[in-house]
């Protein structure tokens, strides 16, 4: 099975980085899985939902060229993984457009003309990891990771039907050495399936 790891900060020497490199690491040690990292940074992937974008979402015109070319890479994984810093208690600029453009109308859900909603990504295991700076007690004291919680993985991901499977914060990076993230990201990656595989098991029996 194959992880899409989309990582989203502008250097590839920061913890962010580290620790996108260490989920793959831990994706990878079964020998049974493989993992691809997607650097939106230095990528050069654009942001900034645009006319063509907005055309696309009426259902008028095809979608962008590098829209289609991110939902590709998307359909080729069996697990979407975001490892991102927290910027203003969400998610940085970059990777917010990333999800604006890129889980469009008609492939993320449908908008019926009867004003249901279709949702089109139940198959997509979805796993988060948000880097922040302050420590567990702030995010705790102020509802922050409720508030990240309820605007992601149910305001974007629910929406969507896709499946959250872990949602994680690695916090308190300015008062401790990263060492431990990058163990606890190991980890993740390699149980990343573990809650797939009796699944597929099962649907693969049922067909």
């Amino acid at each position: 099975m194959h992880a899409l790891i989309v990582v989203s900060h502008p250097s590839p020497q920061s913890l962010t980085h580290a620790v996108a490199r260490a989920y793959a690491e831990g994706v990878a040690a079964s020998g049974a899985h493989s993992a691809e990292i997607a650097d939106l940074a230095a990528e050069g992937f654009q942001p900034a939902f645009n006319q063509a974008d907005a055309t696309a979402y009426l259902l008028q015109a095809p979608l962008p060229a590098d829209v289609l070319r991110e939902q590709q890479r998307i359909d080729r994984a069996d697990a979407l993984v975001l490892v991102y810093p927290v910027y203003w208690w969400s998610f940085p600029g970059q990777l917010k457009g990333w999800i604006d453009r890129v889980f469009s109308n008609g492939w993320a859900y449908d908008e019926r003309p009867d004003g249901s909603l279709g949702k089109r990504l139940g198959h997509l295991p979805i796993h988060l990891i948000g880097i922040g700076g302050a420590d567990g007690g702030t995010y705790a004291r102020h509802g922050y990771d409720k508030a990240m919680r309820t605007q992601i993985d149910h305001g974007i991901f629910d929406f969507c039907g896709a499946p959250v499977r872990t949602s994680e914060f690695l916090v308190d990076v300015n008062g401790q050495g990263g060492a431990a993230h990058l163990v606890t990201a190991r980890g993740l990656g390699s149980n990343a399936f573990a809650k797939e595989a009796p699944q597929r098991a099962a649907t693969e029996l049922a067909g």
